[in-house]
């Protein structure tokens, strides 16, 4: 899959707007970008960490109880931090402060527990067609300047919902997402959403990896010029 950014986005959900953006622009150091209504009753508010945008949807209406995605942790590098500093958001949302390079993380990682590590590895590489390198804690795939670190746990839920608080999705950006959406299909990727146009800012579509964790491939018309190939 070739990436129209060079880059991951991240997405969480909460209904605890104010103090979750103290924490992330205040404890996590992240600089607040823009905000985007998205429907109504949900505003995202968005941050950029070195060119991953960090989505914190606020939902008005009380999120549900769920069980946690497999996206566990993001790990954020940063300039004169020595030691990894480990942290948690106001919703418990785990967060992780390294120096550049810690673990081959120059720009951001999203550390996740899989049930099946092989069969994450075949999604990762033989199908979305990461190069895979290592980490500590087991294999890892490069996105762009991003990484994904994967660790086997086979208590991890599945078939999350993607309307919960927490970690909820990553969003890989590509030019032409309809081909890219069918392309994946036809080689048994689940579907969690078919392609939509929201308004004039993207064209997204959402896929599901072995375990159900969400995956939203987006083209954005601030990155790619246009919503269409015509």
């Amino acid at each position: 899959m070739q990436l129209a950014k060079n880059a991951i986005d991240v997405g969480l959900s909460t209904n605890n707007l104010e103090p979750m953006l103290q924490f992330w622009q205040q404890e996590a150091g992240l600089r607040f970008d823009h905000v985007l209504p998205v429907r109504r009753g949900q505003k995202q508010y968005r941050h950029d960490a070195h060119g991953s945008v960090i989505k914190l949807n606020h939902h008005v209406e009380p999120l549900p109880d769920a069980a946690p995605s497999g996206y566990r942790e993001l790990i954020v590098a940063r300039e004169g931090v020595e030691t990894p500093q480990r942290m948690a958001d106001p919703d418990g949302n785990g967060v992780c402060l390294v120096r550049p390079g810690h673990e081959g993380i120059t720009q951001i990682a999203v550390a996740m527990a899989v049930r099946d590590l092989a069969a994450h590895r075949r999604f990762y590489g033989d199908v979305l067609g990461f190069a895979e390198q290592s980490w500590s804690g087991g294999p890892a795939f490069r996105l762009g300047d991003s990484l994904i670190l994967l660790r086997e746990d086979r208590a991890a839920s599945v078939d999350q919902t993607r309307q919960a608080r927490g970690w909820r999705y990553i969003t890989l950006q590509v030019a032409d997402i309809d081909a890219v959406h069918e392309e994946l299909r036809a080689r048994g990727v689940r579907e969690g959403l078919a392609p939509v146009t929201l308004g004039e800012v993207a064209r997204i579509s959402m896929i599901l990896d072995p375990d159900g964790n969400w995956i939203e491939l987006s083209r954005r018309a601030s990155i790619v010029g246009s919503l269409s190939d015509r």
